[in-house]
């Protein structure tokens, strides 16, 4: 996946908005007004912080040399994924869609 792909995906998400809070090196994506993802526009190889379950995360930066702690982020919540070919489309999406579910609204039962 690249910029270009991960920034679609991320805005095909419902009330999901895009903007440069940080300089122009770091594009962000919001729901709610609340962060879920934050991706780097000069990173070689492609990189974004998500947000994610702190036990969750703990596993998956074991599991993956290309998935670690959140650079300039609660490193207890957020990871860093590297896109760098190691992992497939499917679970950079299943990771957005994680971090996405974790900030959007919660609708609240009457």
């Amino acid at each position: 996946m690249n910029i270009e792909t991960i920034r679609a995906y991320c805005l095909e998400k419902e009330a999901a908005e895009e903007g440069f809070p940080f300089g122009e090196e770091t594009l962000v994506f919001k729901v709610g007004g609340k962060i879920f993802l934050l991706l780097s526009l000069d990173a070689m190889p492609t990189q974004f912080n998500a947000k994610c379950d702190p036990d969750e995360a703990l596993e998956l930066r074991e599991q993956y040399d290309c998935i670690v702690p959140g650079y300039h982020m609660n490193k207890k919540h957020w990871n860093t994924v590297i896109v760098d070919g190691t992992l497939s489309a499917s679970l950079i999406k299943s990771l957005i869609d994680a971090s996405y579910d974790l900030v959007k609204p919660k609708v609240k039962k009457k």
